[in-house]
């Protein structure tokens, strides 16, 4: 079962992300963890592989995907630094799909090099089926 509140202002669903269900963030836990178990720091510098020159980089990217969780859009924190959500809860609108600009909106060029066109589609998609209707089919992301 597909929840609603998973729906993005944008139209993408929140459920299908990385950062809602921690897939990303929990391998790169789990990787940190077996490096450290395996003193990786110190074998990186035995490596005669110049790549492992930058290993403690690698383990701070590392770290910084352990933090890539997010409650969905909704959920209140994420909303605030938004501007695709501060318009429509401005509007009062349930998502973009409400407003008859979504289709020429520039606030959602920032979406576009990661999801090219999926929330267009969903947005189109979500106006004509309804949030129920694009539940159950098909999303892109």
């Amino acid at each position: 079962m597909k929840d609603e509140n998973l729906v993005a202002y944008c139209g993408l669903y929140c459920g299908d992300c990385y950062n809602y269900t921690g897939s990303i963030a929990d391998m790169a836990r789990d990787l940190r963890k077996e490096l450290r178990k395996n003193k990786f720091t110190e074998v990186a510098k035995a490596m005669p592989f110049k790549e492992f020159d930058n290993y403690p980089e690698c383990y701070e990217c590392l770290g910084a995907m352990v933090k890539l969780r997010c409650k969905g859009c909704r959920d209140g924190f994420r909303s605030k630094f938004c501007k695709i959500a501060k318009c429509a809860q401005k509007k009062e609108y349930q998502g973009c799909w409400e407003c008859d600009e979504f289709q020429t909106c520039q606030k959602f060029d920032f979406l576009k090099p990661i999801h090219k066109e999926a929330n267009m589609k969903n947005l189109r998609k979500i106006k004509k089926q309804g949030i129920d209707g694009f539940l159950e089919g098909k999303r892109h992301w």
